[in-house]
Order: structure tokens, then sequence, then C-alpha cells
């Protein structure tokens, strides 16, 4: 089949034949008899359930079917409606699985306000807050190791490697279990802002002085032959430069905080997880708030993915050169 998609696919026709057999193949193997196409199987099939081989043939072959015709329907669409109607098609076949599962909607509708006025919210302003502070760290510790004093880039090098090699949890545990042993109590949001800080610190510190090295040697070299102090060259030449190098992957780490923002649950915060948890255990309907967290992480990731895009264009389109 592979090698029928790589010596045909300049034929439109036989690329076309050959997504059908895959696809067809796949929905066979996975056996999607006991769905809706096999129910409309039935009079040929009979019982979905029983019908074996050739039951699970012919629904991948109609499965196959519709999936090549609907990748030709896509095909006549502009580029960004193929986008938008992939992903609605995606979304409704997500929903429908879950659909499947019998849920309690009365449950969740019950409960779906609480999680995003307390969880929510309680998620976001930790993020929020962390990205902050792990935003400072890491220049300093950027700048600490990009210095010509070899205590900075010592101490730097050292809490880069340390917070790097420790899980994230173990660093939760530490700060909030380990550190009363030593006579310092730490509530548990502040814990898990400090854990979250220092990690994403240490990581982020790499991105920053790798973003601060590649503003060009000559734009340090034309500062100083202004009579520039390094002072003001890094702060009015360099760092503006380094940001459009150092805002993409700043915002994917944002966005991954956001979700390990989930670990200080386990230290009793209030976040989406935690709530979660417990509401579901209070009534035993766990998969009903596990899916609607789940779906409201997924919300909260695509708002800031958009926020980035926008300050991802905001800096591409600034003339910093």
């Amino acid at each position: 089949m592979t090698a029928l998609l790589i010596r045909y696919g300049e034929r439109p026709w036989t690329r076309q034949l050959a997504i059908f057999l895959l696809a067809s193949l796949v929905f066979a193997l996975f056996d999607f008899k006991e769905t809706l196409v096999g129910d409309l199987l039935r009079p040929a099939i009979g019982e979905p359930a029983e019908s074996g081989l050739h039951g699970a043939l012919a629904v991948g072959l109609v499965l196959g079917f519709l999936f090549s015709l609907n990748l030709a329907f896509l095909r006549l669409l502009p580029y960004a409606a193929q986008i938008a109607v992939t992903w609605l098609e995606l979304l409704l076949l997500f929903l429908a699985f879950f659909a499947s599962f019998d849920l309690s909607y009365e449950f969740i509708g019950r409960k779906i306000g609480f999680l995003i006025a307390q969880g929510a919210f309680t998620t976001v302003y930790i993020s929020l807050i962390s990205i902050a502070i792990a935003s400072v760290i890491a220049l300093i510790a950027a700048l600490a190791k990009l210095s010509e004093s070899a205590f900075a880039y010592a101490c730097a090098s050292f809490y880069i490697s340390f917070f790097r090699g420790l899980p994230l949890l173990m660093q939760v545990y530490l700060i909030y279990l380990g550190l009363p042993q030593l006579g310092f109590v730490v509530d548990p949001v502040p814990a898990g802002i400090t854990a979250l800080s220092l990690c994403y610190g240490a990581y982020m510190a790499e991105i920053f002085r790798a973003g601060i090295q590649g503003v060009p040697d000559g734009q340090r070299e034309a500062a100083a032959a202004l009579g520039l102090q390094h002072v003001l060259t890094m702060r009015k030449i360099v760092l503006p430069q380094a940001m459009k190098l150092i805002v993409p992957p700043t915002g994917n780490q944002f966005i991954a905080m956001l979700k390990d923002s989930s670990l200080v649950s386990v230290v009793g915060v209030w976040e989406l997880t935690f709530l979660a948890r417990t509401q579901g255990r209070a009534e035993f309907k766990h998969l009903e708030m596990l899916i609607t967290a789940a779906l409201i992480y997924w919300a909260l990731s695509i708002v800031f993915e958009l926020i980035q895009s926008r300050i991802e264009r905001y800096y591409g389109k600034s003339d910093l050169r």
C-alpha cells in the first residue's frame, strides 16, 4: 500500500484509490462494527457483534469510502476553510466518542461553573505569577551564564543543571514537605509557585541565552563603536532583538506550565485537576469531571496560543534590526 502511494502519488485517481484502500484497512483492523455504521449495515451483515471478519471488512469499506469522499470534498475548499472544516469534524468526532459513554450531563452542568470559577482561575493565576517570576530568574541566569565571571557562570550553570535534573513533582515535595523539617513552613500555593518558577526558570534560562546569542555580533560592535556602555547595549539593542527569538519558545513554556500546574494539586491547592478529582469522587463520576477539566485545559491552551501568535506577529512586524 505504501509503495502504491509512492509510485502513483502523482495521479489523482490512483492516489484517491490508495487512500481509500488504506483507510478501509485501518477501519477494518480497528473493528468499528458496533458503531452507527454497523447498525445501518445490519440488513447486509446481520448482527454487528456476531458478523465476524466480513462485517468488519464491510464497515471498513464504508468508512474508508466516506473518509476518501470527505478528503475529496475538502480539496474543493480554500485552504483556510479546509482547516476550519477539519477542526470542526475532529471536534464533533471527539464529542461523539465521549457521548457514547453515557455521561451525566446534569452532573457536569452543576459542577462546571465551580470548576471554572475556582479551579481554572487558580490554575491561571498560579501560572501567570510563576511565568513572570521564572522570566526574571531566567534572564538573570542567562546573563550570568554569558558573563565573563567564572563565579557567575558556575552559579548559573549549577542552578540550571540542578533544577532541570529533578522532576517537577520532586521539587514541589522538597519545598512543601522538606522545608518545614528545616523550620521553614510554606503554604501550598506559594510552594507551588516557587517550584514552578524555579523549574521553568532553569529551562527558560537556556532559551534566553540562545536568544541573546542569536543577535549578530555586529550589533554589539556597532554599539561599542558609538561608545555605549554594556548595560545600555543589552537593554536598548540586544534584548529587544533577542525577543524575536525568545517569545515563541517562551510561549510554549507557558502553555506547558499551565498544564504542569496540575502537579501542585498533590499539596492540596484547589486548582483545576484537584477539584476535578475531588468533585468526581463525591458521586463516583470521575469520567465526567476529568473530561470537563480536560476540555477547560484545552480551551485555556487555545486562548494562550492565540495570544502567543499575536505577540509573535507583533515582534515579526517590528523593525528591530
